[in-house]
């Protein structure tokens, strides 16, 4: 039985607008010193942008077999979600839009899609 399509959109849409509800928020608290802080957002872009990626390629294969067209279209959507946030960003008072963080949100979404295929049992 296939999902319905509240089931399979609904989850990635909610958590792009949380994603976007953080961006849009001028004043993120501080975590830790300089480099602590660096390295908690940072992780915290990587590990969104991973669950974005599940969520869609979940949305985008209901029946839970992933193809490499299911893939491409998850991490392209992540990749403009990722790019148009960091633009939105710009436009946020206290806030920038850094092709770095595209970078790092890129590489939360191929690292969820390489733990995903590892885990497929088709896999080649």
């Amino acid at each position: 039985m296939r999902p319905s399509l509240t089931s399979r959109y609904l989850p990635p849409l909610a958590w792009m607008a949380l994603i976007y509800g953080f961006s849009d928020r001028p004043d993120l608290p501080q975590v830790g010193v300089g480099w602590q802080d660096f390295v908690v957002k940072k992780s915290l872009h990587a590990l969104a942008y991973a669950l974005l990626f599940r969520f869609w390629l979940r949305a985008l294969a209901p029946e839970g077999r992933a193809s490499p067209t299911a893939e491409a279209q998850a991490l392209a959507i992540c990749l403009l979600w990722a790019a148009s946030d960091e633009w939105h960003q710009t436009f946020v008072p206290g806030r920038t839009g850094r092709v770095r963080d595209v970078a790092i949100d890129a590489v939360g979404a191929l690292a969820a899609m390489a733990v995903l295929r590892r885990r497929r049992p088709d896999r080649q």
